[in-house]
């Protein structure tokens, strides 16, 4: 008995244990979450810090709670809109003595969002307030940002390249030919290239072509967009024989930055803050280099956007378009088609904005949600389309509803085509010498057989379901467009446009962001839009899951620059970030392409336009890669 109860003691203590020390991470975990939420009196005179930490999207996914527990820092993502308001809020605000804009773990975004940050950070240049921008290297769209800021600096120790758009994808027919699988692709467009990776070990000429177009155009938009922020820049020298300008100093990217105008100051963290602390002032107590810092989640929170007049709905397509639900970064059909049928039903609209930033996806979602934005339509509400950074493929679908469409000048829109893709393995099992063999009472039995092989009279039904579908989507466009089938086709074939050529061919109306279609859907109500205020019909995050994301540190933490310093990587440690991150997205694409399930409507080509950035299961998939490789 001694035995038993000195047992039943130390389960007894080890429960009372497990119960004390789960009430102390409980605890722990809400004061931190408290503690890391917006505090809007915490917002005084000083320097807003805005840390570009990760990449600028439309719609931000949702935060993995465990991300912190992996031992990686997860990919942040910074909403577009709020950034933008952020900087226009604080150029007329007295408490902003200066504007920081940290760079140094900027991951880039695609060309319609830099863009529109670039223009918000002159606009605060211009209005006479201090604008400082510091990284140890700037990528491309990071240094279009910072272009426009009073000052740029950059580490000594860093230093800057240019790459100007483009990249090279991985081709899969030579390993599909090897392990025996057959691609059986359907698909209308010959400028479709999204499929290509699987039938070709090269890019076709037709591909070529238009990609030469796209990456030209948005070269020159970027090259424009320099110039115009720093006149005296010599970027041209820069980006035409970069060897001979940093060999000329010696190997020194740095100081071959500063000799070109490319930035205007050398210096490491305490150096760029001691220069702030100069306009800004200088806490007491804090460490060298530290600076009177506002946050920019404190400053976000503290300048909410106005709320007056009557109600224009804005419902959000953002990320890949997928069948039935999903969260917030991806648009489930069936997701977006709910919120924006509640929102009519409860928010007494009296428009509708469809912002679109989307590659496409499945054309079925996509269908779906064009049939809910056509009853907003049949509800006598004015449908405005804003297109954001991407409007391919699918997301061009949905725009056809619209009764006027935005676009920015570097939009990425068009892609109007559509595909299929069904592996089979009757090779594959050939060689390690499995066939197969049936009883088929039609020519439909068993059929798509991915074992023994599609037949071709299955080939041609799901060829010409394919044929079905892009007449569908040419018809579409033709229809709100007011272009002949005809028309359409010539600037279809899966072609992918920027915005302003798009505009040209008359596939978007004019020019603006967010808020010009805004005021676009107040005016066709025949309202004010200066008395009007956006709705945006979105997924709400739980309680419950915003607690778990601050505990586990998977939240959006901005840092106070010096307190909690995140300082970047020099330019060979960027390089081989974005080269691994680029590898693990292609590899992550060719996975969902060759697994999708459903027609698709996506460019896939547009990928490669923003920054290069891998989910997780992506990154998994590259790793496993490399480990097979080093065997």
């Amino acid at each position: 008995m001694k035995l038993v109860r000195g047992a039943w003691k130390l389960l007894v203590g080890i429960k009372d244990f497990l119960v004390l020390a789960f009430m102390l991470l409980f605890f722990a975990g809400l004061f931190a979450a408290l503690s890391s939420k917006p505090n809007v009196a915490a917002v005084r005179d000083g320097a807003l810090v805005v840390a570009l930490d990760g990449t600028l999207v439309e719609q931000p996914e949702e935060a993995d709670p465990f991300a912190g527990l992996s031992g990686q820092r997860a990919a942040k993502q910074l909403r577009l809109r709020d950034v933008v308001r952020a900087l226009d809020t604080a150029k007329g605000d007295a408490r902003v003595k200066a504007v920081v804009l940290d760079l140094d773990n900027f991951m880039g975004g695609y060309p319609a969002a830099i863009t529109e940050v670039a223009e918000a950070v002159g606009r605060v240049r211009a209005s006479g307030k201090p604008v400082l921008a510091y990284a140890t290297a700037y990528t491309d769209s990071g240094y279009l940002i910072a272009a426009n800021a009073s000052e740029v600096w950059v580490n000594p120790l860093g230093g800057t390249l240019f790459a100007g758009p483009g990249r090279t994808g991985l081709y899969y027919k030579g390993l599909l030919d090897k392990l025996g699988v057959t691609a059986h692709v359907y698909k209308v467009g010959k400028f479709k290239s999204a499929v290509e990776p699987y039938i070709r070990s090269d890019m076709s000429p037709e591909a070529r072509e238009a990609n030469v177009a796209l990456y030209g155009a948005l070269f020159d938009q970027w090259k424009g967009a320099v110039a115009k922020a720093r006149p005296k820049a010599r970027i041209a020298d820069y980006l035409t024989k970069p060897d001979e300008v940093v060999a000329g100093a010696g190997g020194d990217i740095a100081a071959a930055n500063l000799s070109y105008g490319i930035v205007d100051k050398l210096g490491d963290r305490m150096a760029f803050g001691k220069r702030v602390a100069e306009i800004a002032g200088a806490p007491s107590g804090k460490p060298a280099g530290s600076f009177t810092a506002i946050r920019l989640s404190n400053w976000i929170a503290a300048n909410p956007a106005p709320t007056p007049g009557d109600a224009i709905g804005v419902i959000t397509v953002a990320g890949e378009i997928v069948d039935g639900k999903a969260g917030p970064g991806s648009a489930g059909g069936d997701t977006v088609s709910t919120l924006l049928l509640k929102g009519l039903a409860e928010k007494k609209l009296k428009a509708l904005v469809v912002r679109v930033d989307s590659p496409g996806g499945s054309a079925m979602a996509s269908e779906k949600i064009r049939q809910a934005v056509l009853q907003a339509k049949a509800q006598g509400l004015p449908i405005v389309v804003s297109m954001g950074s991407l409007a391919a493929s699918g997301g061009y679908w949905v725009s056809t509803a619209g009764d006027v469409i935005f676009a920015q000048p570097n939009t990425i829109t068009g892609s109007i085509g559509i595909f299929g893709l069904l592996p089979s393995f009757e090779n594959s099992l050939a060689k390690i010498g499995v066939t197969s063999d049936g009883v088929q009472t039609t020519p439909l039995s068993g059929q798509p057989d991915v074992t023994g092989g599609i037949n071709p009279v299955t080939d041609r039904i799901l060829q010409s379901a394919i044929e079905s579908g892009y007449a569908r989507f040419t018809k579409l466009v033709a229809d709100s467009r007011k272009l002949s089938v005809q028309r359409v086709d010539e600037i279809g074939q899966g072609r992918v446009w920027i915005g302003g050529i798009a505009h040209q061919l008359k596939l978007v109306d004019r020019f603006g962001g967010i808020q010009a279609a805004i005021d676009e859907a107040a005016r066709r109500a025949k309202l004010d839009p200066a008395k009007v205020h956006p709705v945006y019909l979105e997924q709400e995050v739980s309680g419950w899951r915003k607690l778990l994301v601050d505990t586990m540190g998977g939240g959006d933490d901005d840092g106070d620059w010096v307190d909690e310093p995140e300082a970047g990587t020099d330019l060979f440690g960027r390089i081989a970030d974005e080269r691994r991150a680029l590898v693990a997205q292609a590899l992550g694409d060719a996975r969902r392409l060759a697994m999708g399930g459903s027609v698709q409507a996506r460019c896939l080509e547009c990928m490669g336009i923003g920054p290069a950035v891998a989910r997780p299961s992506d990154q998994s998939l590259f790793e496993l890669l490399i480990a097979q490789v080093s065997r």
